[in-house]
């Protein structure tokens, strides 16, 4: 399972095993920045997998130069475009090359992903790779797993994890401050 942060696979590793699946973590996210951000989700998920029990496979790879460069023609789109493709090609060629016969995404539990655009990718990844899409709608339980993230004392990201998701996160204050001067 493509895993972002530690509070976003909550939900989904309770979910998984309550059908009795047990899922491996793959850490995968070039996209996070800067490298403190990156850093401190990577560690974050890194305890948790050891409290919860549960493998996690760690691919370092930080890539704020060759993500600027993916998306630098298309910021708007940079999530369908880039960020989700590149995140799960990873996953599903780690997942072939290891023997897994199914992966899925902590991506999915989020309200504020593109949701439909995830399945796309994932849907079009299972057909080249052979590695079969698990699709569950995760975001049932995102306030859940938030809650629980909370009680456990995870570090909760207030964005998605790319600089520009963190400028669309000030972006009403960035406003305000401008029509102020």
């Amino acid at each position: 399972m493509h895993t972002c942060c530690a509070p976003c696979s909550v939900y989904c590793i309770d979910s998984l095993r309550a059908e009795k699946i047990e899922p491996t973590l793959f850490w995968y996210n070039p996209n996070i920045h800067p490298y403190i951000e990156y850093k401190t989700r990577r560690d974050c998920l890194k305890d948790y997998a050891k409290t919860a029990k549960v493998e996690l496979i760690v691919k370092e790879d930080y890539g704020l130069d060759e993500f600027c460069k993916n998306v630098a023609n298309d910021i708007e789109n940079r999530c369908v475009y880039y960020c989700y493709k590149k995140r799960l090609t990873e996953t599903v060629r780690f997942a072939a090359k290891s023997g897994y016969d199914y992966f899925t995404t902590t991506l999915l539990v989020s309200p504020y992903q593109k949701h439909d655009e995830i399945i796309k990718v994932c849907k079009e990844l299972e057909l080249l790779s052979g590695v079969k899409f698990l699709y569950r709608d995760f975001r049932v339980g995102f306030r859940e797993g938030q809650k629980k993230a909370r009680e456990l004392g995870l570090y909760m990201q207030k964005y998605c994890g790319c600089v520009f998701s963190e400028e669309d996160r000030y972006r009403k204050q960035i406003e305000k401050d401008i029509n102020n001067i």
